[in-house]
């Protein structure tokens, strides 16, 4: 069995990554950034027609979409010891399912927008006013998770899953927007575990080096 994953640690493909990492994986990193027309060639475009990262070939078996190929790793490689990242039960897959469709529905456009303007464009391209919007308009559906995880610790279950990453990691992007944590203390502290995991840092490393190369 080959299982590649397509697309540097410094886009969407974190997802995956952070999957294959908690469960403990062996893949091959194909490590394609965005830019610079890498997604554009007809290999690539062979694999994903779209020219888009993350893009997972599990020996043949082809899927992109960043939340579908961690929901697809999670499916796909539970047992055999590893930590059970999908859903046991049908109410475990319906709150892994609304809560990683939430995260892109909800949060992701705003989330992005915080990153862009508010952390990674340059200063002098950075538009304070967007990064500031992004995050009053963040602020009502982080509500709906701060009531969630108020009697809970994870999203789904009662204990990490696949629903945990994929929310998280758009989450991530805006960890570093303190009045938007300081509003919803629950989300803060279930980020914060989130990101601290030693599976979601090793991906952090990975895309730092990724981008020094």
């Amino acid at each position: 069995m080959t299982l590649k994953i397509y697309g540097t640690a410094a886009s969407r493909a974190a997802r995956p990554l952070w999957v294959a990492q908690e469960l403990g994986l062996e893949y091959e990193h194909m490590a394609l950034p965005y830019l610079g027309g890498a997604t554009r060639t007809p290999e690539f475009l062979a694999l994903n027609p779209n020219g888009r990262i993350p893009v997972l070939d599990d020996d043949g078996i082809i899927v992109w979409e960043s939340m579908a190929c961690a929901l697809y790793l999670a499916e796909r490689f539970k047992g055999e010891g590893r930590p059970l990242l999908a859903a046991a039960n049908f109410s475990e897959q319906a709150d892994i399912l609304r809560w990683s469709f939430w995260a892109v529905t909800e949060c992701e456009k705003e989330a992005l927008a915080f990153l862009m303007h508010g952390v990674l464009m340059p200063p002098e391209r950075r538009k304070p006013e967007l990064a500031a919007l992004a995050q009053r308009r963040l602020l009502a559906p982080l509500r709906v998770l701060e009531q969630h995880l108020q009697s809970r610790p994870y999203l789904a279950g009662g204990r990490f899953t696949v629903a945990d990453v994929c929310v998280a990691s758009v989450l991530a992007w805006v960890e570093s927007a303190g009045e938007l944590m300081a509003a919803c203390p629950c989300v803060e502290e279930w980020l914060r575990r989130c990101l601290a995991r030693p599976a979601f840092q090793a991906v952090r490393v990975m895309a730092g080096s990724s981008k020094r190369d």
